[in-house]
């Protein structure tokens, strides 16, 4: 992992590595089969799980559609660098999600897609 921000070769790019961690104010019941503390690593595209531990689908859906903007460097007054809890899908449970950026890590984009990277310069430079 590097430091977000230096200059990088041409062909990468850097994303956030994610971790989303359980939250529930003391004394509330978390209904989604959660304990506080719950979590999942998220590095590049691949979601990591402790070793033994779930994690409900539902409360993955309320996320889900977040991380990828949460990957990617924004704006230091944009939302998507501001707020980092997600509230339980369930409207009967107090818990919360909590997404917290934790590193950073450096891809070629040769590595990650078929696509030829030359073709979208050239269609750039075209435009």
């Amino acid at each position: 992992m590097g430091s977000l921000g230096s200059s990088p070769p041409a062909d990468t790019f850097q994303l956030y590595d994610l971790r989303v961690e359980v939250i529930c104010p003391p004394g509330e019941r978390i209904l989604c089969g959660a304990k506080e503390g719950d979590h999942f690593v998220l590095e590049g595209e691949m979601l990591h799980l402790p070793p033994g531990q779930a994690f409900s689908i539902y409360s993955l859906s309320a996320v889900l559609p977040l991380l990828a903007a949460k990957q990617r460097v924004t704006h230091p007054n944009d939302w998507m660098s501001t707020d980092a809890e997600v509230a339980c899908p369930d409207p009967n449970c107090k818990s919360r999600l909590k997404i917290l950026r934790t590193g950073v890590r450096t891809f070629s984009h040769a590595e990650v897609t078929g696509h030829d990277q030359s073709s979208v310069e050239s269609a750039l430079v075209a435009a």
